[in-house]
């Protein structure tokens, strides 16, 4: 069921990963190690991706090179929203790519482009379209984030919530779905490039969405998934038992799978951005999911989707 398998989420972003705990990255480069042994022990052939970073940054990656991090990583991703949170404008995503091009010859993945319609539902649907015909070609993968809207009544995995104003609030307009479940404009813009573009959506533990989603995804003809399992959810009662679930519905897909949120009680302080005490219980988590979920290939076939997509 997984074809990649990505470690941890925009760990140069303080939402996932807290800094202050970790201010050279050290720590996230040993347990990155460690969970990339770990998974090529288990399956040779599942490609190997180093969470996406946000804000894309060549420094971030010459930083993790020198520690050794790219030596067990198959994939580096990028994430971008040049519309909502970046500091670049959205035609300048070819020479983001560019940027981290020049720093590593690994095949580098968009696992997360999106465009919020938080001001107009039209100005996302003219995001799709424009994201699409300035990566396409450019990149073996990319996935648009997300298929839904985040419902109001969640929260978003976000360092400061609603102290952030208005930029906390464009996480619950992401979606080509609204909350409720109903298409945006952005759906019919999506729909040319499903094949050529996956999906990004997080599946929340016993996420009541599951069905609904996978049968959009199957309407729109998406091949690539990306979504996550989480290490802090692994602690929760019948864990495995919505593991099982959320990855037999997703079988028909080739799955990018993040594993990332460390468990409160397993960090070095009780937050889902802590580093873990024991870097080899992530590593172990990692291991765990791919021998449950992982899909075989021959070495070539790994190889091939790594840099074709």
């Amino acid at each position: 069921m997984i074809e990649a398998a990505k470690i941890w989420n925009e760990p140069n972003n303080k939402s996932h990963w807290d800094p202050n705990l970790d201010p050279e990255w050290d720590l996230f480069a040993r347990m990155t190690i460690l969970a990339g042994q770990a998974i090529r022990a288990e399956n040779s052939t599942i490609t190997r991706v180093l969470g996406g970073m946000s804000p894309i940054d060549p420094s971030f990656v010459r930083r993790l090179e020198e520690r050794g991090v790219l030596e067990e990583v198959d994939v580096v991703a990028v994430h971008g929203f040049p519309l909502d949170w970046n500091l670049w404008q959205i035609h300048e995503w070819p020479n983001k790519i560019d940027e981290i091009r020049a720093v590593t010859t690994k095949p580098i993945w968009v696992t997360e482009a999106g465009v919020s319609s938080f001001g107009a539902e039209e100005v996302q649907a003219w995001g799709v379209k424009r994201t699409a015909e300035l990566l396409i070609g450019k990149v073996p993968r990319i996935h648009w984030y997300s298929l839904y809207d985040l419902p109001s009544h969640w929260e978003a995995t976000t360092r400061h919530k609603e102290a952030e104003g208005s930029s906390y609030y464009r996480h619950f307009h992401m979606g080509l779905l609204r909350a409720d479940g109903t298409p945006k404009p952005a759906v019919e813009a999506f729909a040319p490039y499903a094949g050529q573009m996956g999906i990004c959506q997080w599946f929340h533990y016993e996420d009541h969405r599951l069905d609904e989603a996978v049968a959009w995804l199957k309407r729109l003809g998406v091949r690539h998934l990306r979504t996550g399992l989480s290490w802090a959810d692994s602690f929760r009662p019948n864990a495995l038992d919505w593991f099982d679930r959320q990855m037999e519905a997703l079988a028909d897909f080739e799955v990018t799978v993040t594993f990332c949120f460390t468990p409160e009680h397993r960090g070095v302080e009780p937050h889902h951005t802590s580093p873990p005490q024991v870097a080899e219980e992530f590593a172990e988590f990692c291991a765990a999911m791919i021998r449950r979920y992982g899909t075989t290939r021959t070495a070539g076939e790994a190889a091939s989707m790594a840099a074709v997509g």
